[in-house]
């Protein structure tokens, strides 16, 4: 699976953002808008550039236009999409079926909010999308998951609903197991949080609806 990771204009933990590169080994970066900056800093040379470039310093922009290689995806301010729903586009243009955000979270809420939501966008087309920072990895997911030791982000695995209602959710190996409970937007929204895996796998399953899956650390 060709894995693309977009460097957004949002808040970056560089040190962070270093070691999950060369943890990952990215087929595709994808730098949008001001995440030039933190492209720079990370001495990289995204594949696609994407962006109205209103917030990124110009002579940063004319650095990178003088490189051979990169596709340009410039826009106007004045547009429908955010930036990094336009670079969603992209990645997906350019093949990536697992696009992964840093620099999506711990800004603008507005904008985290948004990118949550561009999740959506991924799902809609076949493809995996991940928000990462250095406490959280979140996800959605509209079938079950195996989750097993090692290989969760960190301690907490946490479910909240995407959809208004997601139906028939059944946890195992779970330190709070569930069996056969409705999560609705609004009701009992703290039922699935900071759950921990008892045991080396555990499984979630669950009939309808979407939900929004966090790993997280303190």
């Amino acid at each position: 699976m060709k894995t693309g990771i977009l460097i957004t204009g949002g808040s970056l933990d560089l040190d962070f953002a270093s070691s999950f590169l060369k943890q990952h080994r990215p087929d595709c970066v994808v730098s949008v808008d001001a995440g030039l900056e933190a492209a720079k800093k990370l001495g990289l040379k995204p594949d696609a550039i994407v962006g109205d470039f209103d917030t990124v310093r110009p002579d940063v922009l004319e650095e990178y236009r003088r490189q051979p290689g990169i596709l340009w995806d410039v826009h106007k301010p004045e547009k429908d999409e955010t930036d990094t729903e336009l670079a969603i586009h992209t990645a997906l243009k350019l093949g990536c079926r697992r696009l992964i955000l840093l620099g999506a979270t711990g800004g603008r809420l507005d904008h985290e909010w948004c990118n949550l939501h561009l999740l959506k966008l991924c799902l809609d087309q076949g493809a995996e999308g991940i928000l990462a920072d250095p406490r959280n990895r979140v996800y959605l997911l509209n079938r079950g998951k195996v989750f097993r030791r090692g290989q969760v982000f960190g301690r907490y695995v946490s479910f909240l609903p995407f959809t208004e209602r997601v139906s028939g959710i059944t946890l195992t190996g779970f330190k709070y197991p569930l069996t056969d409970r409705d999560l609705r937007i609004g009701e009992e929204a703290g039922l699935c949080v900071s759950n921990e895996l008892a045991a080396d796998e555990a499984e979630i399953r669950f009939r309808d609806g979407i939900l929004i899956c966090v790993e997280s650390r303190d």
